[in-house]
């Protein structure tokens, strides 16, 4: 759980307060939950209540399972009392079951030796457990009989729960008030200005620094590039310039020192994306008048963009800015990687080539190389030391929040390094439990032929650093230091910060998923800003995509390197947003089905070619008619026509038929 050394915890909140969004934060980090639902099922005349019960559903991940209670109340303080200590349950609400409880179908029924055995059940309990409760003890007095046993029985309920549980919190405007225990707590980020919202907020989870303590100002950030396509001509292979001039080879800066004062802990609150505007974006896409049956699984991209945009109709992502993490792993990690390789593949997406610069440059997006700490041999010795592990998530949050206020609304995760591979399969192992042989990909050598001898000694790498560190402790900062290393420290800096701007994340690669794995204990709201394009077949980021949730939207297999993966398939993920954008309703649904307003010819000098329209009657042209005489016709008249008389050509008058040889009848 998210937050350290309770087992139990009561979530209360008024009506919309975002109790229920905290709640299922703090059981982000669980690989499975238990949901138990307490309501029950909305009224087929009531459709509000029903689009809000499933809102709650498509909020909850694909790996929790759900279990109702509301046949029987009662049964709620069985399902508590008989959880393991494996377990995860997050039940909501009290204020469901309590209704249930009162149900006149249901009497009836002792509500005071109910709630006790519910406060009895839940201080038993040696599952993680986290209750949602509505708070009504703020409220007005009830004026009917029912409305007051219905607030004394949950208020009964809310003061014996929160006696058993080890920590209750008090939700209020979507801000975290921690009041059991009384120790103070991590402070609480605001809502930030999302995407539609104006104005760039800077906030964070800070903890101030101490008086007199020096607070020296960071190094500048690498440079932002923005590539373009290079010339025919080869390049210089150590450097040179872009099409417009820029010296795009100048050296990246190396990890800086940074001391601003942020402190990044277990349990911060940071903010969630709409809960309510992905499901009516998806809703509102059966609407639309499309000759098919729609997106199919590519309206999960609709959700996710309305979700972190805030509204139904999302916008394609523009400006989009790629982060590439370069890190080098020493030890048996690095086995069967060619020396150098990866610091060429930097250099050379810092000079505008390769695959991923050119895939940058034909999206429009721009393009910052950032340079890692190097990570010593995991399984002799930590990859990092504490001081390195805290610069380095301090500095991919500061990367996140430059590009958040250069308005940047989409950024693209991926990594290119020397051992990569098999630190993100340590991270999964200590994390989800995972085995090393079963996310470690094949090593393929520059021939393209299979290296199993290599693939074994990475493998004994994982082995023997987790045996190293078996006794260690498995918290966030732990495993970056002792196993993950400074590209993946740097990227779980980044979702932190981008999830604190509302800035979506696309990860592409085993460092991304490796990262957002770690932020589950720091923040498990990070995950909920993640998307995951292709898992491109490997197998760490199948395993880390099922643990936190993330559905790939496609099964393309590509293999061209962290982030140039989701660079391929991102025009695709924008069309699909302008499209759904800009469809009206289907005609019978109201939408309009005019068509639009023929445009008017701008003035112009230069001489029209289009076709004549088809001619009227009468004479429209001066040119002498050379067309064939139709069957039981007359010859063609091939004598030059007469000057246009006020008949055929003049407005407003009627005309006076004529016979086919030009002169006037009558």
């Amino acid at each position: 759980m998210s937050v350290d050394g309770w087992n139990t915890v009561l979530v209360l909140g008024g009506t919309r307060s975002g109790k229920s969004e905290f709640a299922e934060s703090l059981v982000a980090d669980a690989p499975t939950v238990r949901y138990v639902a307490t309501a029950a099922d909305a009224p087929a005349d009531d459709a509000e209540w029903a689009a809000r019960l499933a809102a709650h559903r498509v909020r909850r991940p694909e790996t929790w399972t759900t279990e109702e209670t509301a046949d029987d109340p009662r049964r709620l303080a069985d399902v508590i009392a008989s959880a393991g200590p494996n377990e995860t349950l997050l039940v909501d609400d009290l204020g469901g079951w309590a209704t249930v409880l009162l149900d006149p179908a249901h009497q009836p029924a002792d509500d005071t030796a109910t709630i006790a055995e519910l406060a009895a059940a839940v201080r038993a309990c040696t599952a993680r457990l986290v209750l949602v409760s509505p708070e009504v003890g703020l409220s007005l007095v009830p004026t009917t009989p029912l409305g007051r046993a219905f607030t004394d029985a949950l208020g009964a309920a809310n003061r014996a729960v929160a006696d058993a549980c080890d920590a209750v919190v008090l939700v209020v405007a979507g801000q975290a008030a921690w009041l059991k225990p009384g120790a103070p707590q991590p402070a609480t980020v605001p809502v930030q200005a999302g995407p539609t919202q104006a104005g760039p907020t800077r906030v964070s989870p800070v903890t101030a620094v101490s008086a007199g303590e020096p607070v020296t100002a960071p190094e500048p950030s690498p440079d932002v590039l923005t590539p373009g396509m290079p010339p025919p001509a080869a390049a210089d292979p150590a450097g040179g310039t872009g099409a417009d001039g820029t010296h795009w080879a100048a050296p990246t800066l190396a990890l800086p020192v940074v001391a601003t004062g942020l402190v990044i802990q277990a349990g911060m609150e940071l903010p969630m994306p709409d809960e309510y505007t992905g499901p009516q974006a998806i809703e509102r896409l059966a609407t639309l008048d499309v000759p098919g049956a729609g997106l199919g699984v590519l309206e999960r991209v609709v959700g996710f963009a309305a979700a972190t945009q805030g509204t139904v109709t999302p916008a394609p992502w523009a400006p989009v800015r790629v982060l590439l993490l370069h890190g080098e792993h020493l030890g048996g990690a690095a086995t069967g990687t060619v020396p150098g390789e990866s610091a060429r593949r930097a250099r050379q997406a810092r000079a505008g080539r390769g695959a991923l610069a050119r895939l940058a440059a034909d999206s429009g997006a721009e393009l910052q190389v950032v340079e890692a700490p190097a990570s010593a041999p995991m399984e002799t010795e930590p990859a990092l030391t504490g001081e390195q592990v805290e610069a380095a998530l301090r500095y991919g949050w500061r990367l996140a929040e430059e590009a958040a206020d250069a308005g940047v609304r989409l950024l693209v995760l991926g990594a290119c390094g020397v051992g990569t591979e098999a630190a993100a399969a340590a991270v999964l192992v200590a994390t989800a439990g995972a085995e090393a042989p079963a996310v470690l990909s094949r090593v393929i050598t520059d021939s393209g032929e299979v290296d199993d001898a290599a693939w074994m000694r990475r493998c004994a790498a994982v082995r023997d650093a987790l045996h190293r560190t078996r006794h260690s402790p498995r918290s966030a900062k732990d495993v970056l230091a002792e196993l993950g290393g400074g590209d993946i420290a740097v990227a779980t800096g980044v979702l932190l910060g981008a999830t604190a701007r509302r800035l979506p994340v696309m990860l592409d690669g085993p460092v991304g998923v490796a990262a957002a794995m770690v932020t589950r204990d720091l923040a498990g709201q990070a995950r909920h800003w993640c998307l995951l394009a292709d898992h491109g077949g490997h197998p760490a980021v199948r395993l880390g995509a099922e643990v936190l949730g993330l559905t790939p939207l496609l099964d393309l297999r590509l293999d061209l390197g962290e982030g140039a993966n989701a660079l391929a398939a991102l025009p695709l993920l924008r069309s699909v947003l302008a499209l759904a954008a800009a469809l009206p309703a289907h005609p019978s649904l109201g939408g309009d089905d005019r068509d639009p307003e023929p445009e008017t010819a701008p003035d112009t000098d230069e001489p029209d070619f289009r076709e004549p329209e088809p001619a009227g009657p009468g004479p429209t042209s001066t040119e002498p008619d050379f067309r064939e005489p139709e069957p039981g016709g007359t010859e063609p008249d091939f004598r030059e026509p007469e000057p246009a008389g006020p008949g055929p050509t003049s407005t407003g008058t009627e005309t006076e038929p004529v016979d086919p040889s030009g002169r006037r009848a009558g």
